[in-house]
């Protein structure tokens, strides 16, 4: 099996990826986040992975806040404990390592296999590349953009960790684009990458593309496309639009 990690954007089918490799033997880490009304088949998120995350984009965000986000003079929010994975850096803005965490990134990737699942290594993974193991390879996971905005919305209202953030969808249109840029941009140059599409995972093809991948076994029976809610939110930003024909061209490459 390959060593490997798990992103995109939140409320993009990450968590569907990574719970159908939950049997498959690999070191997901300790702490697993419970799962709640928004992912109630859980998200298979480890506390430390996402603490490591956290501490690596609080000071880069924080020095961040209230500067504008884009061209229409967005203003970036103050983010609390947990909701870094809404953070949103321009792509000359980079998360630096930080001495203090190195020994927590190197103990968190000493057991292999591991299969690691965070939408903030889409900003934190340059910092993360040092100390994985050679055969480490990338899962990027997406969906229509208009049904993970709706989602990160109802999430902001739902989940009370959210409520202090005042999520709006113009906003949230920034995180979606900003993350899978640097994605597709920077990140996907180096190592071997694998785009799926959550809607392929649901009806199984993206599924048995993934345990070609990884040389893992998949549970077949864990996506379920009930919770496949999440409306369709129109219009679409051009910028988003591009950014996600984009990562489908990819989706249908060869890994």
């Amino acid at each position: 099996m390959k060593n490997c990690l798990i992103l995109g954007a939140g409320r993009s089918g990450t968590s569907m990826v990574a719970g159908s490799l939950r049997l498959a033997g690999y070191e997901m880490g300790e702490g697993l986040k419970p799962p709640t009304s928004s992912n109630p088949l859980g998200y298979f998120e480890t506390v430390e992975i996402n603490d490591i995350n956290e501490d690596l984009l609080r000071p880069v965000v924080a020095r961040w806040e209230g500067r504008p986000v884009s061209r229409w003079a967005i203003p970036h929010p103050r983010l609390e404990k947990d909701q870094h994975w809404l953070a949103c850096l321009p792509p000359d803005v980079e998360v630096e390592p930080v001495a203090q965490l190195e020994a927590r990134i190197r103990r968190a990737v000493a057991r292999t296999p591991y299969c690691f699942k965070d939408p903030r290594f889409c900003y934190t993974l340059p910092v993360w590349r040092p100390w994985l193991a050679p055969d480490t390879v990338f899962v990027c996971v997406f969906r229509q953009p208009g049904r993970t905005i709706a989602s990160m919305l109802r999430d902001a209202q739902e989940q009370p960790y959210l409520k202090s953030l005042g999520l709006n969808s113009c906003y949230a249109w920034q995180v979606w684009i900003h993350m899978y840029d640097r994605v597709v941009r920077h990140h996907r140059r180096q190592g071997r990458w694998l785009f799926l599409h959550s809607d392929s995972v649901v009806r199984g093809p993206g599924l048995r593309r993934l345990s070609r991948f990884l040389e893992a076994p998949v549970d077949s029976t864990f996506p379920k496309a009930s919770l496949q809610r999440a409306p369709e939110m129109r219009p679409i930003p051009r910028a988003a639009l591009i950014l996600y024909w984009k990562m489908r061209l990819l989706s249908w490459l060869p890994a």
